[in-house]
């Protein structure tokens, strides 16, 4: 097996240089550094990933914890995308992934203790809904260096997309082709729910609409089961909205189907808008109008603030980075302007 010594008697530079050049520190120069990583590469060198560990006291293996109450995994498209964002960059700065559950084989545990169990340097919690569980308060208030996405600790890193702006941004479109009786089926209860339902409220209301109670309905995020049936008692009310924002892309479905039930026409006799921009509403039909987050730089940028937490390059109480997205204008809204 080819040894570090074997690629400092090969570039004629110490064994020193070629771990810091490998280790990618700032004191060693550019064109160093690609001579003996290319000189590596020639050569056949792969890392000892324990040798490593217990010289830098870093095993480069970090934690992910997804947790929602639909338990859809990564089926779920819109984190299955963040999560490929963060991975993309934890495998460029050369980090491995473990999926951190309460249970390893047979053996229970906490989420703290699984981490610990495997070793992680850090982890990242993505929560759909559930940051208030014991289990991730634990590992929130330990010492594991820890990023969240889509939700603010008091004392850790998070990555959160700009919902405010994306409920804004959403309401004010749908305003502009004309609606004025704009209904919103929410999520689970969460920090994201609240934000975008507080968005919803306060842009209607600068818009001069009055929010109603009957076209403010709680759903569930990635359910179109249980958005099909809210649809549907939208629709039938006495005055039905014009215009129904779904939770996500996926739960739209949910209405789609209700509505081809009921026989009403999207957009012809009734509106419908996503959230979060996935892959499947560009092939619905018709095609969601949405507001696309940006799912890989949230993953990217999470993956950053913890790798630099880890260095100890940022503090813990670090503000939170805030990812804006942008709208997708689509042909499921329709424009009843004159």
């Amino acid at each position: 097996m080819v040894s570090i010594k074997d690629i400092a008697s090969a570039c004629g530079v110490s064994i020193a240089t070629v771990s810091k050049a490998l280790n990618g520190h700032k004191d060693v120069s550019e064109s160093t550094k690609a001579t003996i990583r290319d000189t590596a590469k020639r050569m056949g060198y792969l890392p000892n990933s324990q040798a490593r560990a217990l010289k830098t006291n870093r095993t480069y293996n970090l934690g992910v914890l997804f947790v929602e109450r639909a338990q859809s995994g990564l089926t779920h498209s819109h984190f299955a995308a963040v999560l490929n964002g963060f991975k993309n960059r934890a495998e460029a700065e050369g980090y491995d992934i473990t999926f951190i559950n309460k249970r390893v084989g047979n053996t229970e545990m906490t989420y703290y203790e699984h981490c610990i169990c495997r070793n992680v340097d850090g982890v990242v919690i993505a929560c759909v809904d559930d940051f208030e569980d014991n289990g991730v308060t634990e590992l929130l208030e330990s010492s594991v260096p820890t990023v969240t996405i889509d939700y603010k600790s008091p004392n850790n890193p998070a990555v959160i997309s700009d919902n405010t702006s994306g409920m804004k941004a959403l309401v004010e479109y749908i305003y502009g082709r004309g609606h004025r009786k704009i209904a919103y089926i929410y999520g689970d209860v969460s920090k994201v729910t609240s934000m975008r339902v507080k968005s919803y409220e306060e842009t209607l209301a600068s818009l001069n609409i009055n929010v109603r109670s009957d076209y403010l309905l709680q759903g569930r995020y990635h359910d179109p089961e249980t958005t099909e049936k809210l649809a549907a008692e939208l629709a039938l009310l006495d005055d039905p909205p014009t215009c129904i924002i779904m939770p996500d892309d996926f739960s739209a479905i949910g209405a789609l189907t209700a509505f081809e039930k009921l026989g009403l026409d999207v957009p012809g006799d009734i509106s419908v808008a996503g959230y979060d921009g996935i892959l499947l509403s560009r092939f619905l039909n018709p095609r969601l109008t949405t507001f696309e987050q940006d799912t890989e730089s949230i993953g990217a940028r999470a993956a950053g603030q913890l790798i630099a937490l880890i260095r100890k390059e940022i503090p813990a109480d670090v503000p939170e980075i805030v990812v804006g997205g942008r709208l997708i204008e689509g042909s499921s809204v329709r424009s009843l302007n004159r």
